[in-house]
């Protein structure tokens, strides 16, 4: 009987929308949970944290332990857990005694589901016997930017027409969708990364010299990606005078509707681009839209450089999973696990570096674009010599 592996597809396309929805819901809240549950903004702004904090954890434990307790169970277990993680967070806040505490814990649930998430689908479809690996790899990736433009302007829509206080309703309507697609996983194809031979460990992927070139380029794609969507929305307020909503529209929504067409279009064309060449052209984009973002003299300008960046590191991630599953193609789900360690990884340490540089450069938001423009930089010169070792080999 012929596999419907469309099935496996749409599956995984459900589950990276679900991770938007993880990523993307709670913070559209932050100053809801601030003025009803009186949080400080401190504690706030840990939430975050919290999240991406137990999506490196989960991105271990996958390394580790997920070959043994099998793909199917991990990625059915991913959609339970985001599910239970965004009704808890619709009525753990009023049941435990701590507001905060509740938030938290509801955090770390469907960070967890993330996490998995984030490991599993990739080498799910990986795996499916496609053609044009890469263009699918795209394509599959663009679900997550869909997905936080769908989340987004669904979300605030809905608080708009029936008020902030019915925040918890609009929770449990999200968390359909992942407990629909539990049966999808339960039932479509899975196959195995690596046939019947053993993925390599982590000690056998840490002696390969390609593998610490694609840890690189993850940190540097995770970190492009990461650090301009987080401050995108400041740039659309303090350029164009926008109000909050309408500057998450303009900033991160507009992002993400730009790495979307990016990842669309190589998922379309893909077979016909070589995916190193388009790489080297969106990093060189990115970088000319960080210096956009730094050094342009119009506040139109750098906006413009804000959202263009959106489609410049759309291939970064996919990208880099591509090319390093087909380099090394007995990684198995460490290689998997590791990739997305590296680019959580980048996309705490890009925010990071902005800040720090803007906080010492009397709040010069620019001088902080100006200092990521070492990612972008970083990532052109590891694809360059990842072809470089390729030619090499021939």
């Amino acid at each position: 009987m012929k596999k419907n592996y469309h099935k496996t597809l749409i599956a995984c396309y459900l589950g990276f929308i679900t991770q938007a929805i993880s990523a993307n819901f709670a913070p559209l809240l932050f100053l809801t949970f601030h003025r009803t549950y009186h949080i400080s903004l401190g504690k706030i702004a840990f939430i975050s944290t919290v999240f991406f904090f137990t999506q490196l954890l989960v991105d271990l434990f996958c390394a580790r332990y997920v070959d043994k307790i099998g793909y199917r169970r991990c990625v059915v277990a991913s959609e339970i857990l985001s599910a239970c993680g965004l009704i808890g967070l619709a009525f753990l806040p009023n049941i435990l005694p701590n507001a905060y505490a509740g938030v938290l814990l509801s955090a770390m649930i469907y960070a967890a589901g993330s996490g998995l998430i984030e490991v599993l689908v990739s080498p799910i479809v990986e795996a499916c016997p496609f053609d044009n690996k890469d263009s699918v790899m795209s394509l599959l990736h663009s679900f997550y930017c869909w997905g936080s433009v769908g989340v987004i302007l669904l979300s605030t829509a809905f608080l708009a027409v029936f008020g902030m206080e019915r925040w918890p309703i609009l929770a449990c309507i999200w968390a359909v969708l992942p407990l629909y697609n539990t049966f999808n996983f339960l039932s479509c194809p899975i196959e195995s990364l690596t046939g019947s031979e053993e993925g390599l460990t982590i000690r056998q992927l840490c002696r390969l010299p390609i593998f610490w070139i694609s840890l690189v380029l993850m940190v540097c794609a995770g970190a492009s990606e990461i650090s301009m969507a987080q401050w995108a929305s400041a740039y659309a307020e303090s350029a164009l005078g926008l109000s909050k909503s309408i500057g998450d529209i303009a900033g991160p929504c507009l992002f993400a509707v730009m790495m979307g067409i990016s990842r669309t279009f190589y998922g379309k064309y893909g077979e016909k681009i070589d995916l190193t060449k388009f790489m080297i052209a969106s990093g060189t984009l990115c970088l000319i839209c960080y210096l956009a973002a730094a050094l342009a003299p119009y506040p139109l300008l750098n906006l413009i450089g804000c959202v263009v960046c959106g489609f410049s590191v759309g291939i970064m991630w996919p990208g880099t999973i591509s090319i390093s599953s087909s380099k090394i193609p007995l990684g198995g789900t460490a290689l998997f696990a590791l990739l997305a360690m590296a680019g959580d990884m980048g996309g705490s340490i890009g925010p990071f570096v902005i800040g720090f540089v803007t906080q010492n450069t009397d709040d010069d938001l620019k001088a902080g674009m100006l200092a990521g423009c070492i990612f972008p930089a970083v990532l052109i010169l590891s694809v360059f010599l990842l072809r470089q070792r390729n030619a090499e080999q021939k």
